[in-house]
């Protein structure tokens, strides 16, 4: 790992810890939708969640890009695990699809994200819900484990996608399948806020361009790669302010370049009954 890497999993690893410990309320009140104000550019993107099944409000600390858990197409019984888990909040949403014989793990970076996860588990008494302190670049978990994986907003925050794609095939069950919600750009981001620290918390300095993205999952060897829902992120102009001029500003509104949020399906290949010892034959 390069000292750039580590420097910016320390930088995720102080900002999330700092979130974890703020109020839920306080996190919700600096986005932009929710308060009227938009201080922080790590909650500017966040979808609501609150017409979902398994919505934990003590969980929601508004940090993701989308809904990926209600696009995931869990089942009854399923093993899901999240990637970035942070407070919960996804991983109760997909509690409720599994129902009490499936089983949900969450995997984040952040010790106090955890410590925050496992006290919301256990008021709503879920046995069947854990959350491990972990590198999604490194995920602990054996082979062939999950039957879904979700993540919401969290490969931005890692340096090396690749490493994390790979490690969502090899945790998945043969046939089984992920829906990631993250950012991508069109065009180019100006190099101010490429450089800009909080833009990198915030999930926007650490996006890849859409099509690289999408190439990287099929190189991957994912198949049936679907865009499910996608959206444009409008950076209010008071962050925008902190890193670029005026000018910059209306010349970046008017170019081609933009920043999205995507929702992405894709599935792992099945077993090949043709194959000796896959054991569907």
């Amino acid at each position: 790992m390069t000292n750039t890497e580590q420097n910016l999993k320390q930088l995720v690893q102080e900002k999330y810890s700092e979130i974890a410990l703020q109020d839920a309320d306080l996190n919700r009140a600096s986005c932009c939708g929710a308060g009227g104000c938009s201080t922080e550019v790590y909650n500017i993107m966040a979808d609501d969640y609150t017409n979902l099944n398994g919505y934990t409000t003590d969980a929601d600390l508004g940090l993701g890009c989308g809904l990926p858990t209600q696009f995931a197409r869990i089942s009854k019984g399923d093993t899901v695990v999240d990637l970035g888990s942070g407070a919960g909040n996804d991983c109760f949403v997909a509690r409720a699809e599994t129902g009490e014989t499936g089983r949900v793990i969450g995997i984040d970076f952040t010790p106090a994200m955890i410590e925050k996860a496992r006290i919301n588990a256990a008021k709503l008494n879920y046995t069947n819900v854990e959350f491990r302190q972990g590198d999604i670049e490194d995920i602990p978990l054996r082979d062939n484990r999950a039957d879904v994986v979700v993540s919401n907003c969290v490969l931005n925050l890692v340096p090396n996608k690749a490493a994390v794609f790979a490690e969502i095939k090899r945790i998945l069950k043969p046939g089984g399948h992920f829906s990631i919600s993250d950012i991508v750009l069109t065009g180019h981001l100006p190099e101010k806020l490429k450089e800009a620290a909080e833009m990198y918390a915030g999930c926007v300095a650490g996006a890849i361009q859409k099509d690289e993205y999408l190439q990287m999952i099929a190189d991957s060897g994912f198949q049936n790669i679907v865009i499910q829902k996608e959206k444009p992120i409008i950076v209010p102009d008071d962050i925008l302010a902190n890193y670029l001029s005026p000018a910059e500003i209306a010349e970046f509104r008017n170019s081609t370049s933009g920043i999205f949020s995507i929702t992405v399906y894709a599935e792992k290949e099945g077993l090949n009954c043709c194959t000796p010892g896959a054991g569907c034959c």
